[in-house]
């Protein structure tokens, strides 16, 4: 169930942040968030949760679990496999 509060929007812009709204967003020391307005509607989301939301999205995505080391080897190996065009 969302929870929604009234927040007290001061006239320099600032406001401060309902100790729920934190938790909910894991932060226990302060941090950052990054705040997007979609139509007209403003969400706020924690870096940590978007970062998590990405590397979910990535591993949706991902053909396999293989390191960028891995990646650049197994690409080096094709391309010496290859014949050059142009001779």
């Amino acid at each position: 169930m969302p929870v929604i509060l009234d927040v007290h929007v001061a006239q320099n812009g600032r406001m401060v942040l309902p100790k729920p709204v934190r938790d909910a967003l894991g932060m226990v020391d302060g941090g950052t968030v990054l705040l997007s307005v979609e139509g007209d509607e403003v969400k706020l989301t924690s870096i940590r949760q978007s970062i998590k939301r990405a590397q979910d999205l990535y591993r949706q995505y991902a053909a396999t679990d293989m390191s960028v080391d891995d990646f650049l080897k197994e690409r080096r190996a094709e391309a010496l496999r290859e014949e050059p065009t142009w001779k």
